[in-house]
């Protein structure tokens, strides 16, 4: 597992740096989350099977990392991959669901994944099929009234199908998330509406993967405790690596932490 998250943080740098594109760190820090899901827990089979799970990645400015992930999983070429954020590339800096038959949402706007996701867990119920189905949101994600909607109604609904997860580095674009809003105690208030909350190590790949396979009567959270940028030290919990643009120089001493 350590060598396929450092496999994909090599190629969120590389399309960083081909593309000048933002958002570097939120991609950094949610791929130790993408490479246990992707290569441990999800149930991929083909898109038109009934019983395959459903992964909805709400944080989209964090794309990079999904199109790497699937990219480590030979579910998208390296030619797509490295057209990221170009003209005339096939993907674009958030997600769009006709990209890609793996890409399930088209997101950008935040507080959307949960909703939708607790709709696709519903529509499963009512057909009586064992899908699950799985979001990623950011911390700073959270203060979108629509999150706060959805996690109201999912324990009413009786989804045990549906799984978040929060990357919480505590950055967002303009400062700490939680000296931004004050939404703690996040693990709290997620309980308080009925969820089974978790916290873990978000870079602990056995953390995650007991954590996302974990057996729950309810709907589940999964606090995940990061690091922005994490894996280039000179990243790690820097705010500019929000918005700052991955340089040759920048890149070349990158790789060299993930050879």
């Amino acid at each position: 597992m350590k060598d396929i998250s450092k496999r994909i943080r090599r190629n969120i740098l590389r399309m960083a740096n081909v593309s000048k594109s933002p958002h570097v760190g939120s991609a950094l820090s949610c791929a130790d989350i993408m490479t246990v899901l992707y290569h441990r827990v999800l149930n991929l089979s083909v898109p038109a099977d009934d019983t395959r799970d459903y992964f909805l990645l709400s944080k989209a400015h964090s794309a990079m990392c999904l199109y790497s992930t699937l990219n480590s999983k030979g579910l998208l070429s390296d030619e797509t991959m490295m057209s990221y954020y170009q003209n005339g590339g096939a993907l674009p800096a958030h997600t769009d669901r006709f990209t890609n038959d793996y890409v399930e949402i088209s997101a950008g706007s935040l507080g959307h994944g949960l909703p939708i996701g607790l709709g696709i867990a519903k529509a499963m119920k009512l057909q009586k099929r064992n899908n699950r189905v799985f979001v990623l949101m950011g911390d700073g994600e959270s203060q979108e009234g629509s999150v706060w909607e959805a996690a109201m109604l999912a324990p009413s609904l009786g989804l045990d199908n549906l799984t978040a997860m929060i990357d919480y580095n505590n950055l967002q674009g303009y400062g700490r998330a939680r000296e931004l809003v004050a939404y703690e105690p996040v693990k709290d208030k997620w309980e308080s509406f009925g969820w089974n909350t978790l916290c873990i190590d978000g870079h602990d790949h056995d953390a995650i993967y007991e954590a996302l396979t974990s057996a729950s009567d309810k709907p589940k959270m999964i606090i995940c405790n990061t690091i922005k940028g994490k894996g280039v030290s000179f990243m790690e919990d820097q705010l500019i690596w929000h918005y700052f643009i991955v340089t040759d120089e920048h890149m070349k001493n990158a790789l060299e932490e993930l050879a």
